[in-house]
């Protein structure tokens, strides 16, 4: 919902007051995008899975004995974790699976007991 003029107003005038009383945190999150942030996420993410694959190939090379399954473990630990702090911060990133708002209505689903409920009302009362 767009802004009413009164509304823009205050705001300009929020943001002049703030531009004036601390120029430099003002100018820091203007110019902060919170995406960067996520995109610098997956890309952590995604040298560290580099890292899970090195580290799981490297145990199953080395035949050195119990050393090696722990190495190919943890490698592979490093990966599942890394993909599923990737796939978070690109959801975040992406807004995807975001909840509704708290304003808009969202339907309830009855449980099965509720919904036999219901059917066995309609059907005494006749519709």
């Amino acid at each position: 919902m767009p802004l009413s003029e009164h509304e823009q107003r205050m705001l300009e005038q929020i943001e002049q007051a703030l531009y004036a009383e601390d120029p430099k945190f003002a100018h820091a999150v203007r110019s902060t995008n919170p995406q960067v942030h996520y995109k610098r996420r997956i890309v952590k993410a995604a040298l560290g899975f580099v890292v899970g694959v090195c580290a799981l190939m490297a145990g199953l090379v080395v035949n050195e004995g119990p050393i090696t399954i722990a190495i190919s473990v943890t490698g592979f630990i490093l990966m599942v974790v890394c993909c599923v702090w990737a796939l978070s911060s690109w959801k975040r990133m992406t807004g995807v699976g975001a909840e509704p708002e708290r304003g808009s209505p969202r339907p309830a689903r009855a449980g099965f007991m509720e919904r036999m409920e219901e059917r066995w009302r309609k059907r005494t009362e006749g519709e």
